[in-house]
Parts: structure tokens; C-alpha cells; sequence
């Protein structure tokens, strides 16, 4: 069982992040077993931790549906977001170790190979490497509070929508922005972290706002 609910999850949440599910758009329930190949039991477990991870919405009487956020919804999230991981980077610059501060300098070393190779850049990778990134913060930094609200704050299709969509000039200013980051940890300035992440956050978000503009 466990394996055909990964299995449904996977391709569901690859169909939402490549469009072949929209925004608002419900699903079927019959659909999604013909499109998956398993029964309805895994289906439904994976609607439910797709759900969870913010892929989708379930509403009584409704359905369910892909996640879709009004431009007012997003600009809250992203501001949120930005004063979170902010406070987040401004804990990390008092607590963060030697070895933590390599991690950081590895993944913006990482991002910096995928702009600097010549091949077509490789998403996946950037993802995971952003993301072992920002959750090396999270854990210098300590906080269980700030960690739960960065996750309920977190939605892996917009992350993704940005990153598909951001040109090879703003990957590399965005890693730029890793690198300014790393100086503010190794000169445990709370302050320099706090902004700095603040800018990243918020050039992520005016880069959505491009993307949704007609």
C-alpha cells in the first residue's frame, strides 16, 4: 500500500507542477485512479498528504482541487515568509557552527556549478540544494516555533513555479544572495542575516508577481 500511494503521490504532485493540473482546477477522484494505475484507497491517501503539503486544497462539498492563491494571499505569504526566515537567519548568525557554515558555502558552490556547466539548468538539483540550504538555517537557528511556522508558510508549487521561471540572471543574483547570507553568518551579525534574507525572500516574490501578470 505504502508504495502506491508514493507512487500516486509523485504523479499527482508532477502533474500539478507541470501544469497539467491548474490552479483551482478539480480533480476527480476516477481520473486520478485511470491516470495513476492503483485503487482508490492509495489515491486518497495521497490526496490527503498532498493536501498537507499544500499541492492541494479539500473542502467540504467541494472536493478537491489544486491549491490556488489570490494575488492578496500571496503577497501575505511571501511577507510572512520574509519576516520568518528572517528571524530565522537572524537566530542562525548567533548559534551557527563552523561545520553548518560549510554546508551553506557547499550549496551556493553547488548552484553556482549548475549556472557555471553549460548544460541546461537542472531544476531538481537546485531545488534540493536551495532547500538544504534554507533547512541548515532553520536547524542553526534552533527554534521549533519558527521552524513550524516556516513550514506551514512553505508551498512547494509556488518554490517551484519561481524557480522554472527565473532566468539565468536571477539564479545567479539569487545565489548571490546566499553568498551575502553565508558572510552575515560568518560574521555573526544577526542583523546583516535578518535583512539579507528579507531581500532573498522578497526578490522571490516579486519574481512570482511577474509571473502572474497577464
Amino acid at each position: 500500500m505504502s508504495k502506491s500511494r508514493d507512487k500516486a503521490y509523485e504523479i499527482i504532485k508532477l502533474a500539478v507542477l507541470d501544469g497539467t493540473f491548474q490552479p483551482g482546477e478539480r480533480l476527480i477522484e476516477s481520473k486520478l485512479v485511470d491516470l495513476v494505475g492503483v485503487s482508490r484507497t492509495p489515491i486518497r491517501e495521497a490526496i490527503k498528504q498532498l493536501s498537507a503539503d499544500n499541492y492541494l486544497v479539500t473542502k467540504p462539498n467541494s472536493g478537491v482541487a489544486v491549491a490556488k492563491w489570490s494575488d492578496q494571499e500571496l503577497e501575505d505569504v511571501f511577507k510572512l515568509r520574509a519576516m520568518t526566515e528572517g528571524m530565522i537567519a537572524r537566530r542562525a548568525a548567533e548559534k551557527i557552527s563552523a561545520p553548518q557554515i560549510e554546508s551553506l558555502k557547499a550549496c551556493a558552490n553547488a548552484i553556482d556549478n549548475l549556472l557555471k556547466n553549460g548544460q541546461p539548468f537542472d531544476i531538481p538539483l537546485f531545488l534540493r540544494e536551495n532547500a538544504a540550504f534554507h533547512e541548515t538555517l532553520v536547524t542553526a537557528a534552533g527554534s521549533v516555533i519558527l521552524s513550524q511556522m516556516l513550514a506551514r508558510l512553505i508551498s512547494p508549487p509556488i518554490v517551484y513555479q519561481v524557480a522554472h521561471n527565473f532566468t539565468a540572471a536571477e539564479l545567479t543574483r539569487s545565489n548571490s544572495h546566499h553568498r551575502e547570507i553565508i558572510d552575515s553568518m560568518t560574521a555573526r551579525d544577526g542583523d546583516w542575516a535578518y535583512h539579507a534574507m528579507q531581500s532573498h525572500v522578497m526578490s522571490a516574490y516579486n519574481r512570482m508577481r511577474t509571473i502572474r501578470t497577464p
